[in-house]
């Protein structure tokens, strides 16, 4: 089922939001790692925010994951602080890994290492002898 304009604008506001938490207040977490909000997707009566976390140049995303876990509530108090003059309630947050960059690069791996022999033209002889 499709999120409804509401859902979509929220979404969009808790991306940017969270995009900024984690790029201008808690970069001191991620090192030298760049943290990318790469979706959100928004429960009906927006009460929990399902973010996709993707971490760029991590050796070990899941670690990073996990440390984002350890401070949801900080990360939730930040973000009530920016948007409690838009919204009646801040949502509960859900973090989970984007596997679409890893995926993505997987399979650019598999196509490259590919063994497949280039193709012969032929020559169409009814051709020349007209």
């Amino acid at each position: 089922m499709s999120e409804s304009k509401r859902q979509q604008k929220f979404g969009r506001l808790m991306q940017k939001e969270l995009s900024e938490i984690f790029q201008r207040d808690i970069p001191h977490l991620f090192k030298n790692t760049m943290v990318t909000v790469a979706d959100v997707h928004v429960s009906p009566d927006l009460s929990v925010v399902k973010a996709s976390l993707s971490f760029m140049l991590a050796p070990n995303p899941q670690l990073l994951l996990d440390t984002v876990n350890e401070r949801k509530s900080e990360i939730r108090n930040m973000l009530g602080r920016r948007i409690r003059k838009e919204v009646r309630h801040i949502p509960e947050l859900v973090f989970f890994l984007n596997e679409g960059a890893d995926y993505a690069a997987h399979m650019d791996r598999v196509i490259s290492n590919l063994d497949i022999p280039p193709v012969a033209m032929e020559k169409n002889t009814s051709d020349e002898e007209e």
